[in-house]
Parts: structure tokens; C-alpha cells; sequence
């Protein structure tokens, strides 16, 4: 097949999924187009069967703003057409579905089509689309797209509810390459972070309210009254410099480690003993799916699709949204309890490996693609 795929060649996990799944689709002799502003980040080398077209936005002098969601549509026009691709593959609703129907319309009135399928992916679905404005045309891209997938039954039936959606949507769960995140001995990382042999948290994400960083560093300050302990946040954000002031305000300053925007995350986050997630919202938790493949277990708020991805009490504890207090205690309980901590590292491993594994989830993509192009 001949595959176009549209997604944000950003850190966040829509267009790392998106990406992952277009290297695979290549690997297995398909060719893929990526379509987007910039090159996908985890596209960081050559790879055969894949090819990138950089949406070109001009600046016209009569418009104040610049206007990617039209430049886009015109980008996958000339590659659908130039390219001959089977189907159109977009991550995210807005504005990517939308280009993509917009592009749809225009070639059918000359005559052909193309098969878009759309990927719902989190805050497109439960923020984003449900501002007035935009509340209409998302409804409309997902109803008019030939194929509809969601990355977890949560954001399914959200979608479903907030836009009173009358059509199939198929359930994709994201996967993980657990040949590339599996556990590691980063010595040399580790003994930097922890020179005493202290315990290690760790979270990552893009520093966005709603993942609230803040309460990781509380959750420390609980731990480390009863055991020494040290917490790495990876990412970067809005919510950084609020969170850099937290630490000193609470003198651990010298027991959070601000590491930014990482690549090769598969190397840092071994050296962990607990993965903290205490967001108010997470469609699926891709973050958190990377640190059980490296055998982390994960504490996390009971918020969206989580407990699709976490086993309670096995892989790791989900405790009720901003309860610092419960995801503190649970943090001592595996801090603290060996047999326990490696029970549920190794439940994490197996989990991640049998059901989230990207040999397993790659070719339901591709029998979705054959269906849609079926039809």
C-alpha cells in the first residue's frame, strides 16, 4: 500500500505513535509519505520505504495569520495526486482531519477520492474539539472520514458522548517497540542521580497543566520524610518554571532533576524505581506504557483510559485524581517492599510485551487499512 500520513512532528505522543507506526508500515514494504509542518522527531535517520513532504506556508501580507490547515490540504492534494497514495491516514482531529476532508471534496469534484481514515488521540477529542468553535467542524471531519480509530474505549465512548457521533469507531490501542524500551543497566546515570543509593521517580511529559507535574514533586516530599529519595522530570513546558519554584519553595531543589527535552528516553527511564502519572486527564498513557516496558511500575490518578493500560494492585496503583497522599503511600509501599516492587516490575514487563507489544498492534492497523479500502 501507498500510505499518506498527516500528524504534529512534536514530542507528544499522537505523533510519536503515528511515527512508530509509519517506520513499521515501511519495514513490513509498504511506502509511506509523511505530511507535516516539519520532520517527525522520532524520524531521526533514513529509513527505506519513507518519504517526507514539508507543508510550505507562505506569508501574505493581507493575512494577520498564517494559514496551515489550507497550506495542508493543497500538500496532501499534490501528494495524493503526484504519489498515487491508496488512503490518507491523519493522527489528530484538528486541524487534520479537517484538511484532509477538505482535500477529499475537492478531489472528488475532479473526478477521483482517496480513503481518509482518522486517528483520535486524547486532548483533540476532550479539549480541544469542545470549544464552540471548533465543536462543529470536528464533529463533521470524523463523521465524513471513511475509517475512525481511538487510541483507547475511553476516548471511544467520550468521543461518542461529546459529539453525539452516529459511527463505527474502531479501538487501536498505541503500542511500544519492547525490543528498544526494556530494562537496562544505566550505572553510570544512575549513581549520577543517586550517588547514596537513594530511590528514584521519574515522569515525563510536555509540562501542560493538565498533566500536573506539581503534584509529582509533593508526592517526593511525602517519600523522602520517610526514605531518601531523588525525582527526574523529563520534558519541558508551561508548567516548568511554576514547577522549578515549587521545588526550592519546598527546599528539594537539590532532589529534582530538570533534565528538559530528551531523546533515547528507553536509557533513562530503567534507572527508575517508580513512573509517576498523576494527570487529570490521559487518553491512553503512552508515557506510562514506555516505563513498564522497561520494567518501572507506574502510579497514576484513575483518569481516562489508564486503567486500560494499568492493573491495579499487579503492574502498579491507580489512586482517585489529585490524592497526593494515597499516590505517596502507594510510592512507599514498593519503596519499601522488595518482593512486592519486583513482582510488580516484572508484571509491567509481561503486560507491556503480551498486549501493548508493536508486532501486535501494527497489523490491526494494517486489516483496518484492507477494510477501509474494502468498502
Amino acid at each position: 500500500m501507498k500510505i499518506g500520513i498527516t500528524c504534529y512532528p512534536t514530542y507528544g505522543g499522537s505523533g510519536v505513535v503515528a511515527t512508530e507506526l509509519g517506520k513499521e508500515l515501511a519495514v513490513l514494504g509498504h511506502e509511506v509519505h509523511f505530511i507535516s509542518y516539519a520532520l517527525p522527531h522520532r524520524l531521526t535517520q533514513f529509513v527505506e520505504n519513507i518519504f517526507y513532504h514539508e507543508v510550505e506556508v507562505s506569508n501574505y501580507p493581507l493575512f494577520e495569520h498564517q494559514l496551515y490547515s489550507l497550506a495542508l490540504t493543497s500538500k496532501m492534494l499534490e501528494v495524493i495526486e503526484y504519489e498515487q497514495l491508496d488512503l490518507l491516514h491523519v493522527h489528530y482531529a484538528i486541524p487534520h482531519a479537517t484538511s484532509a476532508y477538505l482535500a477529499k471534496q475537492i478531489l472528488k469534484k475532479n473526478g477521483s477520492d482517496i480513503k481518509v481514515i482518522t486517528t483520535l488521540h486524547g486532548t483533540d477529542i476532550t479539549l480541544v474539539g469542545l470549544e464552540p468553535s471548533f465543536l462543529p467542524l470536528v464533529k463533521l471531519s470524523i463523521e465524513e472520514s471513511d475509517g475512525v480509530t481511538a487510541v483507547s474505549r475511553f476516548l471511544k465512548e467520550k468521543t461518542i458522548t461529546n459529539y453525539y457521533i452516529d459511527k463505527e469507531i474502531e479501538v487501536i490501542h498505541n503500542f511500544i517497540d519492547t525490543e528498544l524500551f526494556k530494562p537496562v543497566c544505566n550505572k553510570q546515570f544512575k549513581d549520577h542521580v543517586a550517588p547514596n543509593g537513594e530511590k528514584i521517580l521519574i515522569h515525563t511529559s510536555n509540562f501542560r497543566p493538565v498533566k500536573r507535574v506539581a503534584d509529582t514533586i509533593r508526592i517526593l516530599q511525602k517519600v523522602n520524610k520517610v526514605i531518601p529519595t531523588k525525582l527526574i522530570l523529563i520534558g519541558d513546558g508551561p508548567d516548568r518554571s511554576e514547577c522549578e519554584r515549587l521545588a526550592r519553595e519546598l527546599k528539594l531543589e537539590k532532589d529534582v532533576l530538570f533534565l528538559g527535552k530528551q531523546d533515547g528516553l528507553e536509557n533513562l527511564l530503567s534507572v527508575a524505581d517508580i513512573f509517576l502519572l498523576p494527570s487529570q486527564s490521559e487518553s491512553f498513557g503512552l508515557a506510562a506504557l514506555e516505563a513498564m516496558a522497561c520494567g518501572v511500575p507506574v502510579i497514576s490518578s484513575s483518569v481516562g483510559g489508564i486503567p486500560e493500560l494499568i492493573v491495579h494492585n499487579k503492574t502498579g496503583y491507580i489512586a482517585e485524581f489529585a490524592d497526593v497522599d494515597r499516590m505517596a503511600k502507594y510510592a512507599l509501599e514498593l519503596l519499601t517492599n522488595k518482593k512486592k516492587f519486583n513482582s510488580f516490575s516484572k508484571n509491567s514487563r509481561k503486560r507491556s510485551v503480551e498486549i501493548f507489544e508493536k508486532k501486535l498492534i501494527v497489523p490491526q492497523y494494517i486489516q483496518y487499512y484492507e477494510k477501509i479500502l474494502g468498502q
